[in-house]
């Protein structure tokens, strides 16, 4: 939530407000909610607390900030810029064909990487926790996770087979 809060509140103060300086101050403080994130499920757990379906989707949550959060920042950054400051429009990029299944499998193993963060995080946490019998709530979201990347896969495997063939020209009035 703090995520959004500090991406929402440093895009309002950089476009809304005019204040440059401030909204950049906000944005780089994105990726430290994650830092305060990870730190507060390992303290939680370090302190006896019994783990809870939360922390594992706080591990489960991480790894997606950790590959996606970076991005989104720069999306929602450059979108509010075009709107409100007049930064160029760039160029769409036109996928089909090769550009197309390049653009589906990096997007899935885009995703593949921050399954095997939020993965790594969920383990770990159940190795501190000590055993898999106090650790179980945790790996409730390893099906989900799973889920997702397996459902995933079918775009690029069906842009692979079927990539998409190039706009024709158009035609001059005749």
């Amino acid at each position: 939530m703090l995520f959004w809060v500090f991406l929402v509140g440093g895009l309002t103060a950089r476009y809304a407000a005019g204040r440059r300086n401030l909204g950049g101050a906000l944005l780089l403080c994105v990726p430290l909610i994650d830092v305060v994130l990870l730190g507060a499920t390992v303290f939680s757990i370090r302190d006896d607390a019994e783990p809870t379906v939360w922390h594992g989707l706080s591990a489960a949550y991480l790894g997606i900030t950790v590959v996606y959060g970076h991005r989104t920042v720069r999306w929602a950054d450059a979108k509010l810029a075009r709107r409100f400051s007049g930064a160029a429009v760039p160029p769409r990029p036109e996928l089909y064909g090769r550009a197309a299944v390049t653009d589906a499998w990096k997007s899935w193993f885009w995703f593949l990487l921050a399954y095997a963060i939020s993965v790594g995080l969920i383990f770990g946490l159940v190795v501190l926790v000590g055993t898999l019998d106090k650790g179980a709530l945790l790996l409730v979201w390893l099906n989900p996770l799973t889920k997702v990347l397996i459902y995933s896969l079918i775009w690029p495997i069906v842009t692979t087979v079927w990539p998409g063939k190039a706009p024709e020209p158009a035609k001059a009035n005749q």
